[in-house]
């Protein structure tokens, strides 16, 4: 039961051959049987979701018809959860209790969505491979001596693990997209301003997307059909019409045209990951789709503007955590100044602390103009990158990573390296277009998934699922299941 996406477990729940209750209890032995090899949960939220679970049987009993009604889904550990824990895998936020639900939380409720519990991440956000935890790594369902991917590669591995139906992450340079690929799942990072912000908890707020992570794009659509709209709490919430997702899935990709870029395709990336996405794209072509090469010439620029902007924004968000208003404070401290210098020397982790002081420097007197000023320009030119190639085509096509899932403690050492395994996915956030990951293969020697990243223009995401699903009913990348 725990193995079915959110359209068979809808058809299942509806016809009375499956209770919310049966699919609910199931989905919490599955997590009861793998959860010590995977630690992709935080912390579940079983009597809650038993609840849920029994109101959705009561209302399924009354002909009631909801897109999510009865679904257990699990929420990354940032989008806050009235009455639950949310710690964003934070010491200095371990115990912290939100007074309120984000709205894309209230939206799963009023579709009828289980919600079991909040999933593990890199702290604040902040990693590529899901080290950067107080609640220690996710391990890769596909190879357990592999990350995952990150920042939401607790959402991913409890997907790919069966451990719930769908959950949602936030993709702030990749945090959707990236464990989703590594991982062998569908991610979508919607266009900027598509999902309410509101509640989750802000890393880089020019930046950061919420968004589905699932076993399949049609399971993409439907959830997205229920997060995504204007939300009046979120001022970078656009009023733009949210259109039914799910009929996006019944579109011909015939005649569109499929956009190659290709600075994507350098010595950089793995040849075993190169081979998959390129059999990827000729199965597009296969499918009537015409490849025209396109060019980002600003895309060498996209990881150091990254950075810049990121940890700017984040050295502004986190100053909130000073041990005062809530959260962890230190015991050690004789005065006000102590106290807050204690409280963030011990409650932050190391890769937090390295991002807050990058972004310090970036925003202070004298470097102002010369870093993060320059970073706003370059950011720019990238965005008009976008704008210009997606002129060509309708969806462009590229790799989601330059390798498959690396192994645990490969890249703790060198940050660099670390925030080059990003390099792919860094430009949708800086240009805000739409972009997902989809299953494109596998590799030869380690059997590791390979994803295929298709991006499109602002506010598109119907062609993205429309040529996303097309590709899926063509393969059988995305059936494959990992053996735990």
């Amino acid at each position: 039961m725990h193995r079915t996406t959110i359209t068979q477990a809808r058809e299942l729940l509806h016809s009375k051959k499956l209770s919310s209750i049966q699919l609910t209890e199931a989905v919490f032995a599955r997590i009861e049987a793998v959860e010590d090899k995977v630690n992709a949960f935080a912390h579940l939220m079983r009597e809650k979701a038993i609840e849920q679970a029994k109101a959705a049987d009561a209302r399924i009993a009354k002909g009631e018809e909801q897109p999510l009604l009865g679904v257990p889904i699990a929420l990354k550990d940032l989008i806050c959860t009235q009455g639950s824990r949310t710690t964003c895998a934070s010491k200095i936020l371990d115990q912290f209790v939100a007074p309120y639900s984000a709205t894309v939380v209230n939206r799963l409720n009023a579709a009828g969505a289980v919600i079991v519990g909040k999933t593990n991440m890199d702290e604040f956000a902040m990693g590529s491979s899901n080290e950067n935890s107080s609640h220690q790594p996710v391990k890769n369902p596909w190879a357990l001596d592999r990350v995952p991917g990150g920042s939401s590669g607790g959402s991913a591995a409890a997907v790919a693990a069966h451990e719930c139906i769908a959950a949602l992450g936030s993709d702030t340079g990749g945090s959707i997209r990236q464990p989703a690929g590594f991982c062998g799942v569908t991610g979508l990072k919607p266009t900027y301003g598509r999902v309410s912000r509101f509640g989750l908890v802000a890393f880089a707020s020019s930046l950061d997307q919420i968004g589905p992570i699932t076993k399949s794009v049609a399971d993409a659509a439907t959830l997205l059909n229920v997060i995504g709209g204007k939300d009046n709490q979120d001022s970078t919430s656009a009023d733009v019409t949210v259109p039914d997702f799910t009929k996006a899935l019944c579109k011909n990709v015939k005649g569109m045209k499929l956009g190659i870029p290709k600075e994507y395709f350098t010595s950089g990336i793995q040849p075993e990951v190169e081979k998959a996405v390129q059999e990827g794209i000729r199965t597009l072509e296969s499918l009537g789709m015409q490849t025209v090469e396109v060019s980002l010439p600003h895309l060498d620029y996209a990881v150091a503007t990254y950075y810049i902007i990121a940890c700017a924004e984040a050295s502004t968000n986190l100053s909130r955590y000073d041990g005062v208003k809530y959260g962890y404070r230190s015991s050690k401290s004789d005065n006000l100044v102590n106290m807050y210098e204690n409280t963030r020397e011990e409650g932050f982790g190391e890769e937090v602390k390295r991002r807050i002081i990058l972004g310090t420097f970036v925003l202070s007197s004298g470097y102002y103009d010369a870093y993060y000023l320059k970073g706003q320009q370059a950011r720019t030119l990238i965005k008009q990158d976008f704008e210009n190639a997606l002129k060509k085509c309708d969806v462009m096509a590229a790799p989601v990573t330059p390798y498959p899932a690396f192994k645990l403690g490969e890249k703790l050492e060198d940050p660099l390296q670390m925030y080059l395994a990003d390099i792919y996915t860094i430009s949708a956030n800086l240009a805000g277009i739409p972009a997902m990951s989809i299953p494109c293969g596998f590799t030869e020697k380690e059997n590791l998934p390979v994803g295929l990243q298709l991006m499109g223009k602002h506010f598109d995401e119907e062609n993205l699922i429309a040529v996303g699903h097309r590709f899926q009913q063509a393969t059988d990348f995305h059936t494959k299941q990992a053996q735990l």
